[in-house]
């Protein structure tokens, strides 16, 4: 039997906050494990039955990241519930889920960058994954991003991409100009010598495509990354996330604009981006040093009589 809460709850991410269907799902998994352990109505839940649940998570060897994401799917339901009057307290408060270590992803330095595009795309296939990594590093996309991304998003003339991207929200992002020359190579690869705006397919007609002509699938686009990557840098290692990941480091570090590089990961929360950029001290201390007003030192010279600080 559906638990009429839950379900209200999970109606309200679906159709209120627009998460996608896996998130819904990770969330209904934890929340309905969590009901099996407790076996009791969401009213009578409190601190002690969050934290035994933690620890049953614990000893059954969940990761902490799983813990961290079972917590989280709980406290985000119990401020429903409280918010919709069906429970007087939140038994999450004061409970915390084991920490785990920051893990960045994976970045190519500047040089890795160039010689991954050193190369002179042939076959069709080629233009193809060409145009792509030149999107995912070039724009920042994410792998959703760039297989759910149709020809009507395109404008080459002024050199922007509509991206759809989490939650149902769209921001307007950049092309380059090897970007924007890569598309166009790759479209007159897939539909003729003719690429203009007027002249490209109207509705959701898929940007990049497979072999049968349907939409590219994230899967394909791991796998020719993969292929790419050991083919000019050596190593299978690379991934869409990397180009994402080196796209935010190497336009923050020439920018320092963390503003900026949120909204063009459009980042909802700026403490993500943060996350994925990995700006060393050094050059952090230099930001600091030649921005911050109590950071300037006199050099040379005695300093003077203060002013005040008001």
């Amino acid at each position: 039997m559906t638990d009429p809460d839950l379900q209200q709850f999970l109606d309200y991410l679906q159709f209120e906050r627009r998460y996608s269907s896996n998130t819904i799902s990770a969330y209904r998994r934890d929340l309905e494990r969590f009901a099996r352990d407790v076996q009791r109505p969401w009213p009578e839940v409190r601190g002690h039955d969050i934290s035994s649940h933690i620890a049953g998570l614990h000893g059954r060897g969940q990761k902490p990241r799983s813990i961290q994401r079972a917590l989280s799917s709980l406290r985000s339901l119990f401020r429903f519930l409280k918010r919709e009057g069906r429970v007087a307290e939140d038994p999450t408060t004061g409970n915390r889920a084991p920490k785990t270590r920051s893990r960045l992803p994976g970045t190519l330095d500047t040089d890795q960058a160039s010689r991954l595009f050193q190369f002179e795309a042939r076959t069709k296939l080629e233009k193809r994954d060409r145009a792509m990594a030149e999107l995912l590093y070039g724009s920042g996309l994410r792998l959703s991003e760039l297989a759910g991304a149709n020809l009507e998003d395109l404008d080459l003339k002024a050199g922007f991409i509509r991206v759809r991207g989490k939650g149902g929200k769209s921001r307007q992002v950049p092309l380059g100009s090897h970007c924007v020359d890569s598309i166009r190579v790759w479209l007159t690869a897939r539909i003729g010598p003719t690429t203009e705006q007027q002249n490209l397919p109207a509705g959701p007609d898929p940007l990049f495509t497979g072999r049968p002509g349907q939409r590219i699938s994230p899967r394909t686009v791991q796998l020719r990354l993969k292929k790419l990557g050991l083919q000019q840098l050596g190593s299978d290692q690379l991934h869409p996330h990397m180009l994402r990941h080196s796209f935010a480091s190497h336009l923050l570090e020439s920018s320092s604009d963390l503003r900026a590089v949120q909204e063009l990961l459009g980042h909802s929360d700026i403490s993500t981006t943060q996350i994925y950029t990995h700006l060393d001290f050094q050059h952090l201390a230099r930001v600091y040093d030649a921005a911050h007003p109590r950071a300037r030192r006199v050099r040379g010279t005695s300093a003077g009589p203060k002013k005040s600080d008001a």
